[in-house]
């Protein structure tokens, strides 16, 4: 059973599943009862198909049809120059005074007069804007956008007058974004559209009711009930033979409804959690402010920032920005990077920023969209089904064909009666009502036996389950992506956790500095502020500039009208450290001009930045893991301001600093610049080496409550927990003695030492790792395949960056930060956890543990009332030739475990005993050690016991007075036949059928155990039978 279950069904992982094995485990599963139930919450391969030919075709239209980037577009530029009010090629200007109408149009004669002359093309519009468009206020449509932005049309942007020309046409500015007046943006909804994707609408409950109608069986017996109706009526009269039939019509509504409404509960469930999966906030310019707002509220003419790791949220055009690389693999399928800038501006929806950051102009919305399309398709594709939904249906699947098999033996005996009868009389060929009532009523039952053999509800149970959890998992903060990690996240054995944000708060804040080599106490703005004072002014003017032009952040004026600074927890840390000390940021940022920025990323651990100084000449400027930067330097400001050469004693005084930092927790970062040359060219890269420190700064970021405990939690539950960081090892390690996770025995190392290790060594060396420090992503990546292929861990991984995309999808389980993830980082991962709490981590493991525990139980229930009712059944039919259970009762017992008891049993809230080491009370006592097996040998033992006791309450219950029970027991046949086929089919189930029963094989002394167990009830029923009771 197992090895068939494994070879035909065993193909289907949590994660990342072949089509090939999604589509084998249909085919044997195609035969079933209702297919339209069975296979609701499959994956439909067909859509999937779809989505992949719609991407190819994207791929086509962008990559051949229109290579990157265009030709055109430096000539556009000489025209925008000109519009902006600097000089074309010889230095004009256009006339003082000139309206930005002029200055565009000029601007759009000389880009046309510079492609005619060069190219011998002639541009001339034939756009006409549509009435409508005109009487809104806008000078060009939704359709011209599109087949400008999609079609990557560098003609037709040129004759438009570029980017700036777009925006003027759709009336908005690209400093102060759109109007939010509420007439402005109603008009533009009703041109332009809304940014939403067409769905799959909400089914009624009475297309679920419609679908519960279609199981085979129900159908069958609805005939054999209007059959049974119309004979019975005709041979009793109204209402005496109407019972039968009425009583089965009655039984299979009552089925149908109970199923129709356990499933449209189900669907509106999966329905609310698929709304919250596609929640994205987007950073917006209105009103001139800087602010949040849903990703289906952006418009065309929004002006949206975008950073690392960020999804482009509509079809637009790029403004300005640096270093920008979008990967267009969701779209396309092209994983190759393309670079994004003025000579190839266009920005296509549901692309990712792998690298850069810019500022785009929302061209195209919604379905307008290339996009849009594609989501419409992948909606209706479904998500993969999980391991144990496809067991289960195969489970499902071979127990309906020994029910089947069963079924027609019970028809077969049950009727031999009735035909044997009929030879005997000589009265094979003349039938009455009565005759034809009675085979209606066999073949009824039989297919009645169908209908309770074939647990149908089992891997529906499993839906239910991980609905419910999913549910429940939400109001806990974590938002479940992928249906599989619920059941996967029950058993992870190790957990590789982020220390940034997940076991601390990321709420950081610049406590000690290091600058012109004297460490400062930094316990507020009154204390910073007073710092400038004991530092040369030229010092504090540098450390300023760094700050304020090498980050990722910006200090802005919000709707309130008060200072608002923007970026990731380290950035807002150095911003209100530097703003402390009296910096002005739009004016430091106003005295130089950015050339260059190489933004910060996992990999690099550093930000650089090229200033065109406005004396002339340029300055790089470099901040991030304080030693890496550090190393970097050959110079260093001293006490006097003064910029003298990097000793050997100072190197190891400053390295002395970064220590003692991170060995009070805090995180620490250096900043460094350097003297360029004028005239840096925008394409090379910024310089590596030869730079002066400006200073370090120690940045504390407090340990959330409750980690400790958690961690703990863990521990107890037998899950190992690792801290992967690329923080400061001295700094880790302090942070991961507080949290609990590195113990006197453990192991904390540097990611460029595990990388240099043989894998003899790594065998070795990685179930002792509890701190990797200064990791890189692949670093976690190797890290995360060591433990799950070598040493066959279920991991879980979490992330928050958009490198961390690799090693979450390696993970058996990706736990993506909602607060502080990327778009990346999230779509990458299985579950996102809203508040980036690690106790909230361990609360998806607890659920995990309830999904497997809840589906145990509904398994074991359906499995015994499956074996009890046809036995009850088959060896009636065989020993007395009649069924005890009609069809309305079998209908009835139906219900009872395959709806209200997935309801009831694959439900059950997770409790606190789930996440400790089990008892060893009671193991003991049976033989077991403390191996991975013994829950379940343990369980099967109460489930022996269980059955036990109820064969041998079966016999106490043959007497009601008297004590010997045992006399004439061996007189009644179907008695002794019932009670030999029960212990048979139990041992069966025990031994044999442990793949679906969820038993293991029992030993003779563990057999002999759960005998004496049920024994046990024989006494007490004849110690209750000899006190004496009173007469009614």
């Amino acid at each position: 059973m197992e090895s068939y279950l494994e070879e035909n069904f065993g193909g289907v992982k949590a994660k990342n599943s072949s089509e090939e094995a999604l589509r084998r485990w249909r085919r044997l599963c195609s035969v079933v009862k209702n297919p339209k139930r069975r296979f609701r919450f499959t994956a439909n391969l067909d859509k999937r198909g779809e989505a992949q030919a719609i991407k190819h075709a994207n791929h086509v239209r962008t990559h051949l049809l229109f290579p990157h980037p265009s030709p055109f577009l430096p000539f556009l530029r000489a025209g925008i120059r000109l519009a902006r009010g600097g000089g074309i090629w010889t230095g004009a200007a256009p006339p003082a005074g000139a309206g930005d109408s002029e200055k565009l149009r000029v601007a759009v004669l000389v880009s046309k007069a510079a492609l005619q002359f060069l190219h011998g093309l002639s541009l001339r519009s034939e756009y006409v804007v549509p009435e409508e468009v005109k009487a809104a206020g806008f000078e060009i449509c939704a359709n011209e956008l599109g087949s400008i932005v999609e079609g990557h049309d560098s003609k037709k942007l040129i004759i438009h007058g570029g980017v700036d020309g777009i925006a003027a046409k759709l009336a908005t500015s690209q400093t102060d974004g759109l109007s939010t007046a509420e007439d402005n943006i109603k008009r533009r909804q009703e041109i332009y559209g809304l940014n939403k994707f067409t769905e799959s609408e909400v089914r009624s409950f009475w297309v679920f009711v419609w679908e519960a109608l279609q199981d085979t069986t129900l159908i069958i017996l609805a005939v054999c009930a209007f059959v049974s109706l119309v004979v019975g009526i005709a041979m009793e009269g109204w209402p005496k033979g109407a019972h039968d039939g009425l009583g089965i019509v009655a039984s299979i509504l009552l089925v149908v409804f109970v199923t129709a409404t356990s499933d449209y509960r189900q669907s509106l469930q999966f329905k609310d959690l698929d709304k919250e999966k596609k929640k994205i906030r987007v950073q917006v310019t209105r009103d001139g402010f800087r602010q949040w707002i849903s990703i289906y509220d952006l418009l065309p003419g929004d002006v949206v920032h975008l950073q690392i790791g960020d999804q482009v949220p509509a079809d637009g055009l790029f403004i300005s920005g640096f270093s920008l690389l979008i990967n267009e693999s969701s779209l396309t399928g092209e994983s190759e990077p393309v670079a994004v800038n003025e000579d190839n501006p266009f920005l296509l929806s549901g692309t990712k920023v792998q690298d850069g950051s810019c500022k785009m102009l929302v061209t195209t919305v919604g379905m307008r969209t290339q996009w849009g399309k594609l989501m419409a398709t992948l909606s209706e594709g479904g998500d993969d089904e999980t391991p144990l939904q496809v067991k289960l249906n195969g489970v499902a699947t071979i127990i309906g064909k020994i029910g089947l098999f069963f079924a027609v033996i019970t028809f077969i005996v049950l009727s031999q009666g009735l035909f044997g009868n009929k030879y005997h009389d000589g009265q094979l060929l003349s039938w009455s009502g009565d005759d034809a009532l009675e085979l209606l009523e066999h073949f009824a039952i039989a297919v009645t036996i169908v209908v309770v053999a074939v647990p149908e509800g089992l891997p529906l149970a499993v839906t239910l389950s991980l609905a419910f959890a999913m549910k429940k998992m939400m109001n806990d903060k974590a938002l479940v992506r992928n249906l599989a990690a619920c059941e996967t996240m029950g058993s992870a054995t190790t957990i590789c956790s982020d220390k940034t944000g997940t076991l601390t708060t990321n709420h950081m804040t610049v406590v000690k500095a290091c600058i012109c080599g004297k460490i400062k106490e930094v316990n507020g703005p009154q204390n910073a502020s007073k710092l400038c004072s004991e530092f040369p002014e030229t010092v504090v003017k540098t450390l300023l500039e760094s700050i304020f032009n090498n980050t990722g952040g910006e200090v802005v004026i919000n709707q309130d009208g008060k200072r608002q600074i923007l970026g990731t927890p380290t950035e807002t840390a150095l911003l209100e450290f530097a703003l402390s000390l009296g910096g002005d940021f739009k004016a430091k940022r106003d005295e130089a001009k950015i050339v260059k920025v190489e933004p910060f990323n996992s990999s690099k651990k550093r930000m650089s930045v090229i200033l065109e100084l406005p004396g002339g000449g340029c300055r790089a400027h470099c901040k991030g893991a304080s030693e890496i930067i550090l190393a970097a330097c050959d110079k260093f400001i001293d006490e006097t301001g003064s910029v003298v050469p990097m000793d050997k004693t100072t190197l190891e005084k400053l390295n002395g600093i970064i220590d003692n930092f991170a060995g009070e927790a805090l995180r620490t970062l250096c900043l460094a610049y350097r003297e360029m040359e004028e005239g840096f060219p925008a394409t090379e890269q910024i310089p590596l080496q030869g730079y002066a420190c400006i200073g370090i700064v120690g940045i504390k970021d407090p340990v959330r409550p409750g980690v400790r405990e958690s961690v703990a939690t863990c521990r107890s539950a037998g899950i190992m927990v690792r801290m992967v960081t690329g923080d400061n090892i001295n700094t880790a390690k302090a942070i991961a003695r507080e949290c609990g996770i590195l113990t006197e025995d453990g192991v904390a190392i540097e990611g460029p030492e595990f990388r240099e290790k043989k894998l003899e060594e790594l065998l070795e060396l990685v179930p002792k790792i509890q701190v990797m420090a200064r990791s890189s992503p692949l670093d976690k990546h190797t890290l995360v395949k060591h433990l799950r292929t070598t040493f066959n861990d279920v991991v879980a991984v979490t992330g928050d960056g958009t490198n961390d995309a690799p090693a979450l999808h390696e993970a058996d389980i990706g736990l993506a930060m909602g607060i502080a993830g990327t778009e990346v980082a999230k779509e990458s991962a299985d579950v996102i956890i809203l508040d980036d709490n690690f106790s909230t981590i361990v609360t998806v493991a607890k659920w995990g543990r309830s999904v497997y525990i809840n589906i145990q139980k509904f398994v074991q229930f359906q499995l015994t009332v499956n074996v009890v009712a046809l036995l009850v059944n088959f060896s009636s039919a065989c020993f007395t030739g009649n069924a005890p259970l009609t069809a309305v009762q079998l209908l009835w017992v139906n219900m009872i475990m395959d709806t209200l008891g997935a309801l009831a049993l694959a439900t059950e809230p997770p409790n606190d005993e789930l996440m400790k080491r089990e008892p060893t009370q009671g193991k003991s006592f049976f033989g077991l050690d403390e191996s991975s097996d013994t829950d379940i040998v343990l369980n099967t033992i109460i489930f022996n016991s269980f059955v036990f006791c109820q064969v041998f309450n079966e016999i106490s219950s043959r007497e009601m007075e008297r004590v010997n029970v045992i006399k004439g027991i061996l007189k009644n046949y179907v008695f002794m036949a019932v009670l030999t086929s029960t212990v048979i089919f139990q041992f069966i189930m025990v031994q044999f059928l442990g793949e679906f029963a969820n038993t293991t094989p029992l030993t003779r002394l563990q057999w002999l155990a759960s005998v004496l167990l049920g024994l046990v009830g024989m006494p007490i029923a004849a110690a209750v039978k000899m006190i004496p009771v009173g007469s009614s």
